[in-house]
């Protein structure tokens, strides 16, 4: 949506420089344009640049005539942007957004934030400390955690996974051994050493947000029990779900027959920053709130949710990974990794991510974390492979790829990517869509229907499983033979292995105190509970903390 171009010479509304007055002495032309001051694109870089952050847009011009227009600083010289019309450009995202949601229009830059003295040829500080950006010694230990240490507030003003000083370490493939840790230094690496031909191929559909009356009947087209993997199962997908209007009978239904279910927040809230600055006391109560509701009212296992997405794909960096550990997750899928080829392997984030923090004002985590990542490669949405040098922008999220207009786009974007992935590294492939888009487009489901049945007849080495299933797979990794007999793949392999329980569905009308006592509707199979569960409250007893 954005065009770039590069401004070769700049001299409109720059600084507003005006000549000053000066005292000619000779009154010819030649002499006069000698004491004109001449204006050098150099100069006027240096003097735009001088107080700017490297690579961070700025406005020439304040106002709102001119949001829609920044320039940055960089090597080659200004780099423009313009935002498409109806929308402007936010200092604060960095990014294009809404014209009516920017407010910092008639702001030229953001303040130039004091960075610490982290590489200096001699060192400021004694052993276990660092320097400020004014030169103070504060420990090491003290940087990037989040609550200002020095004077300038430096300290945390440097904390990307690659600048924090208290990042986690590089790939160590010597102390990261399976079962419970894998990374390799650019995530590419098939576990247990496998040649792709050996290795099954792994396809995980997901889907997110609310289960309900709108979309189940898309399920049940989709995993009606005829289509099977090679293993004689039922292929299988992975559920994210948020709380609000998700029908908790079909959950229970949806799990019964072998499909996953995973968190995706309680309240699903719409705010980015929200996510972005979220505690980690909100995380928690969140995800693990939003796993104590999908267990409770869906009638399932204790500690059959295993995974998490952050809604709107926002990170909470830090935050949320300790969130996520202390609750005792086994993974999260909300990292999106750039488009390449190869694709990336899920990982462990013990060690630091083997990919750029990919994404508009993300917040990645910097430090250790024994919680799972499954990386959500983006997809290439090109129908066919292209130039090697090309600059393609990829989409994390299926229905998100604007490409795709037409059940043949699909068809061939979904073909294209799966070569990718066949053909290279066979990294699980995510298919991660919302239901509302088939809905609104049903002959996308008809595409998509078609496509998942021919790679079924065609290829005997292709699985549709869960991001739990792939888990299973990575941490005792098998080939393709025995794939068949793998123990993890054939647990509740098909509808037929546990029994209905679900004879009546319940419907309950209740009102959450958080929510201002506004009645909220309900379907479960178990008891009704006092209250609407709520953040504070998961099980509805009315016990809700402030929130």
């Amino acid at each position: 949506m954005i065009m770039e171009f590069r401004v070769g010479f700049i001299l409109v509304l720059i600084l507003g420089f005006t000549l000053a007055e000066v005292e000619i002495v000779d009154e010819s032309e030649i002499l006069l344009e000698r004491y004109k001051r001449e204006i050098d694109e150099n100069d006027i870089q240096d003097a735009l640049c001088k107080d700017k952050n490297p690579g961070e847009f700025f406005r020439l011009v304040a106002g709102a005539t001119h949001c829609r227009d920044v320039v940055a600083c960089a090597d080659g010289g200004l780099q423009a942007i313009r935002c498409p019309p109806g929308l402007a450009f936010d200092l604060d995202k960095q990014t294009c957004e809404w014209r009516n949601v920017v407010k910092n229009c008639n702001i030229k830059s953001r303040p130039k934030l004091a960075l610490p003295l982290l590489n200096t040829k001699e060192p400021l500080c004694d052993e276990g400390y660092l320097a400020c950006g004014d030169g103070q010694c504060v420990k090491k230990e003290l940087f990037c955690d989040e609550t200002p240490d020095c004077e300038d507030g430096s300290d945390e003003n440097l904390c990307g996974p690659r600048t924090d000083p208290n990042r986690a370490e590089s790939c160590d493939s010597e102390i990261c051994r399976l079962p419970d840790c894998f990374c390799s230094p650019t995530s590419t690496k098939i576990p247990g050493g496998n040649v792709p031909e050996e290795v099954p191929q792994m396809i995980m559909i997901s889907f997110d947000d609310a289960i309900n009356q709108n979309n189940f009947p898309i399920y049940e087209r989709l995993f009606n029990g005829q289509r099977k993997n090679p293993n004689s199962c039922d292929v299988k997908a992975t559920f994210f779900l948020s709380h609000k209007f998700t029908n908790y009978s079909m959950v229970q239904e949806l799990y019964r027959r072998g499909h996953e279910m995973a968190t995706h927040s309680i309240s699903h809230d719409n705010d980015e920053d929200y996510w972005t600055l979220g505690s980690k006391e909100i995380w928690e109560q969140e995800m693990a709130g939003g796993r104590q509701i999908i267990e409770k009212f869906a009638n399932l296992p204790e500690g059959s949710v295993l995974g998490t997405r952050a809604p709107l794909l926002r990170l909470g960096g830090n935050r949320q990974f300790q969130a996520l550990e202390e609750a005792g997750f086994l993974y999260d899928s909300s990292m999106v990794a750039p488009l390449q080829n190869p694709p990336l392997w899920p990982y462990t984030t013990f060690f630091s991510i083997p990919h750029a923090c990919h994404g508009n004002f993300q917040k990645c985590p910097t430090r250790s974390y024994g919680v799972w990542e499954m990386v959500m490669n983006e997809f290439d949405p090109r129908e066919q492979p292209g130039d090697e040098n090309e600059q393609v922008s990829g989409c994390a999220m299926l229905d998100s790829c604007s490409s795709i207009r037409t059940a043949d786009n699909l068809y061939n974007v979904l073909t294209h990517n799966f070569i990718r992935h066949y053909e290279q590294n066979r990294a699980p492939m995510g298919l991660y869509m919302h239901a509302a888009w088939l809905t609104r487009s049903p002959e996308m489901l008809d595409a998509l229907e078609f496509w998942i049945d021919e790679i079924l007849a065609t290829y005997n080495d292709v699985f549709f499983v869960t991001m739990n299933d792939v888990l299973k797979w990575m941490q005792q990794p098998v080939k393709v033979r025995e794939s068949l007999k793998f123990p993890g793949w054939r647990e509740r392999c098909t509808s037929l292995d546990i029994e209905d329980t679900c004879e009546d569905s319940n419907e309950c009308v209740l009102s959450a105190p958080a929510l201002g006592g506004i009645k909220q509707r309900m379907s479960t199979c178990a008891s009704c509970p006092d209250y609407y569960p709520w953040l504070g409250d998961p099980l509805g007893q009315g016990a809700a903390a402030d929130f």
